[in-house]
């Protein structure tokens, strides 16, 4: 493996970071920095930032999960490129805020990153795809509720963070990853959530 793919998930902080200038950030400035074309970049940044401190910001995770929403559903349609309304491209994030995240998540993104390379690349086709496209676009509908117990919306940002991160590197091992934590989310969310 290259040492691009070894670094994949870790552009994708750099090209993030290059993108911020002044007090707050644009998202439209966030998906043209990435590309339109790059649906599992945009999906890992986003749901990213949802499991990082960032998600402190109020309604990040809601507006996270519009996001995934529309990306996922456009994924399943075929399309090329990236369309997001405008009421999400003109939403602000503080840069501050912003910054903090992307220094969280470096460590954790470069252990990762060492274990990720191509291999079961069939589930990345058409229809094995599907099966997770479809969990993750339901649970981007529970996510705007999440914000009401704690810590449960990044678990399940993480969760889908995990899929474009296999999805980006071509990692199919971690797809399977993603699928088996999803389905376990509830319960998760019920012991970090309530019981924590």
């Amino acid at each position: 493996m290259t040492q691009d793919n070894n670094r994949a998930l870790s552009d994708v902080l750099d090209q993030l970071e290059d993108s911020i200038s002044g007090d707050h950030i644009v998202i439209g400035e966030v998906v043209d920095q990435l590309g339109r074309r790059s649906f599992a970049s945009l999906m890992l940044v986003f749901t990213l930032i949802s499991s990082s401190p960032a998600s402190a910001i109020p309604g990040i995770t809601a507006a996270v999960a519009v996001i995934v929403f529309m990306l996922i559903v456009q994924m399943i349609a075929g399309r090329d490129s990236v369309w997001l309304p405008g009421f999400i491209t003109h939403r602000k994030m503080s840069s501050t805020a912003l910054c903090k995240g992307i220094g969280w998540l470096r460590k954790p993104v470069r252990f990762i990153e060492r274990f990720l390379r191509p291999r079961l690349t069939f589930l990345f086709h058409r229809p094995w795809i599907w099966l997770p496209l479809v969990l993750i676009l339901c649970l981007t509908l529970f996510m705007p509720f999440m914000e009401i117990v704690p810590t449960s919306g990044s678990i399940a940002s993480a969760v889908i963070a995990l899929f474009a991160a296999g999805l980006l590197t071509r990692d199919g091992v971690l797809v399977i990853i993603s699928f088996v934590v999803l389905l376990g989310l509830p319960v998760a969310i019920w012991q970090f959530g309530f019981a924590g």
